[in-house]
């Protein structure tokens, strides 16, 4: 919805409240953040919705339905209608939810909205401040695989999600750090270095294959350990030494984590992912971990478990959680402790996101419950992002490992459709880059456009689809607008102002601009929510206007007024489809 036309409304709004006894006036910022888009009004209608309870009843302790309903009917008696605003109703009483609706004149409506979009920077029209988003500074740590263990689909959904979220944040305004916190610590490293001592594989041959040969030695040393104790009690050793500062083991453990970062960030640039800092767990060794154990030792909130010779603490609901192992080396925990310490220290933060899945809740319980129990007020500022499993994820090889893999089936599969679809543009032969971002953008709208923190069976066939509710479909809306621009002949005026709105006549036009006034409150619940299925969910319905639209309404060959303004609405449309795409982290195509 056009910012102006929200502005001058709240305006009026609040005048009229003022003329109200016993009411709480909301802020300016409460309206514009509670005005939607009808979208459900009468086809050739456009209207504005207010709840009434958030002008009312917020404020006004126990005001009842009654009560609201009656001073809906004031805000009415003391509005002021104009040219734009032709009128004003109230929903009726027994309606679950109470509104007052505004009529909007379309032409006015149209004008302001095309303006918006099509007057001002992509940036600038996401920023407009028809929501109140305090600016703040954000961390967003996402996908996090281990060293030497499979990028599986959990972390394939942190990526896709925790990518999602920095794009967004970033377009509202905040400072944004987005973080990839990689396992490189444990026993693990142990098994690596025996595998490693062993001579398995030359430090070349890692080099150029890093993710698979070291997984191939942790499965190898991990099979030998389970059947020879010598082997994990070497592993012990040589990880307990790497864990006190061994010169050595660190120099290997650091030409590891280089060759590893290496192969991810190829990876991750398929998926348009880029990391503003990579963060490791053995950052947070001997050094760090003392001083968490040293206030929690000081409040009495550390005690060495009987018997055992773990140390644990033990948290307000009678819960104890074990840092430190009976052998003296830490566990995760003590680790994201140490590690949530430094990052507050480096960027104070308002919020520090963390995106894994549903089976780590209560590791996240815990660690906020330590932060608060070490003192540490800003636990609260932590939260965790949960998202549910993907089933059925395979390749033609078998069951998937590596995220590689995953991103080089759905290219291999998307570039078998384009060959055999009539609508291909470009030559696939020529376009492997085209083909790779089709492929990549099936994949990730065929996640987002699940709830979140549900569990979701993936289908190929399904994803890859292009038609119905799919991310090459998407892509392919967005390709005929672009199309349309460069190929119709018309040229948009100079002056926006200048377009004669009063032509957009035809209903498929009037849904397709109804649909582009939701776009700041479809993100405004997407941020408030953190779901981008709410986001990916709009996309659909309004590619399906567009559609519709294309098909009936020309804008070739008509009068100049008149496609002028058919070719400002697709203009818009194909704005606010790439807006909607780079936050959910895909590249819009203009020919597939």
């Amino acid at each position: 919805m056009a910012s102006s036309l929200r502005h001058s409304l709240t305006t009026k709004v609040l005048q009229s409240l003022r003329c109200i006894n016993n009411v709480v006036l909301p802020e300016e910022s409460q309206l514009l953040s509670a005005l939607q888009v009808n979208s459900s009004s009468s086809k050739k209608q456009i209207e504005l919705q207010l709840p009434l309870y958030t002008v009312i009843g917020k404020g006004n302790n126990h005001v009842e339905k009654k009560s609201i309903f009656q001073k809906g009917g004031e805000i009415i008696k003391g509005f002021q209608t104009d040219e734009c605003i032709t009128g004003i109703s109230l929903s009726p009483p027994e309606s679950k939810n109470l509104f007052v609706n505004f009529h909007l004149d379309i032409s006015h409506y149209c004008r302001h909205l095309l303006i918006d979009i099509l007057g001002t920077h992509e940036k600038d029209y996401v920023l407009k401040k028809l929501f109140s988003v305090p600016k703040d500074q954000i961390i967003v740590e996402f996908s996090s695989p281990n060293i030497a263990k499979p990028f599986h689909v959990g972390h394939l959904r942190s990526t896709i999600h925790g990518n999602f979220l920095s794009n967004l944040f970033l377009a509202l305004g905040h400072d944004v750090k987005r973080l990839n916190y990689l396992g490189d610590w444990g026993t693990q490293f142990g098994l690596l270095q025996f595998g490693l001592d062993q001579g398995w594989f030359s430090w070349d041959e890692i080099s150029k294959n890093p993710i698979r040969l070291l997984l191939e030695i942790y499965v190898k040393a991990n099979a030998l350990a389970e059947k020879d104790e010598s082997v994990s009690v070497t592993a012990r050793n040589l990880f307990q030494r790497l864990e006190s500062g061994d010169e050595e083991l660190s120099k290997n453990w650091t030409e590891i984590r280089q060759y590893t970062v290496t192969e991810l960030r190829q990876t991750y640039a398929r998926l348009g992912v880029k990391f503003d800092e990579f963060h490791w767990e053995s950052q947070y060794g001997i050094k760090e971990l003392t001083n968490v154990l040293s206030i929690l030792e000081k409040t009495g909130h550390l005690f060495i478990k009987p018997g055992e010779g773990t140390k644990v603490v033990r948290l307000n609901d009678q819960r104890t959680v074990t840092l430190i192992k009976s052998d003296g080396s830490s566990l995760y925990l003590t680790r994201d402790l140490a590690a949530a310490i430094d990052r507050w220290k480096k960027f104070p933060f308002r919020r520090m996101l963390y995106v894994v899945d549903n089976a780590q809740s209560d590791h996240f319980v815990s660690l906020k419950s330590v932060l608060s129990l070490m003192g540490h007020a800003w636990a609260n500022n932590i939260e965790h992002v949960k998202f549910g499993r993907i089933k059925g994820m395979s390749t033609r090889k078998g069951t998937i490992v590596f995220l590689s893999d995953l991103l080089d089936e759905a290219h291999v599969r998307m570039k078998a459709k384009q060959i055999t679809s009539p609508n291909t543009r470009v030559n696939v032969e020529e376009n492997p880059q085209i083909t790779d971002i089709l492929a990549v953008s099936a994949v990730i709208i065929n996640d987002l456009k699940q709830r979140r923190q549900r569990d979701y069976i993936f289908n190929w066939d399904d994803a890859l689809q292009d038609k119905g509710d799919t991310g090459i479909r998407l892509q392919y809306t967005h390709s005929r607008l672009h199309s349309l621009e460069k190929m119709s002949g018309v040229i948009l005026p100079d002056d926006l102002h200048s377009l004669d709105t009063s032509l957009i006549q035809e209903q498929e036009l009037i849904d397709l601009m109804r649909d582009l006034g939701r776009f700041h409150q479809v993100l405004q619940d997407s941020y408030n929510q953190l779901e981008p299925c709410i986001l990916v969910r709009y996309l659909f319905d309004l590619s399906h206007s567009i559609g519709v639209a294309l098909k009936t309404v020309p804008v070739k060959n008509q009068e100049e007024d008149l496609a002028q303004v058919r070719l400002a609405i697709f203009s818009a449309s194909k704005r606010i489809l790439s807006i909607c795409l780079k936050i959910l982290g895909i590249q819009p195509l203009d020919e597939m």
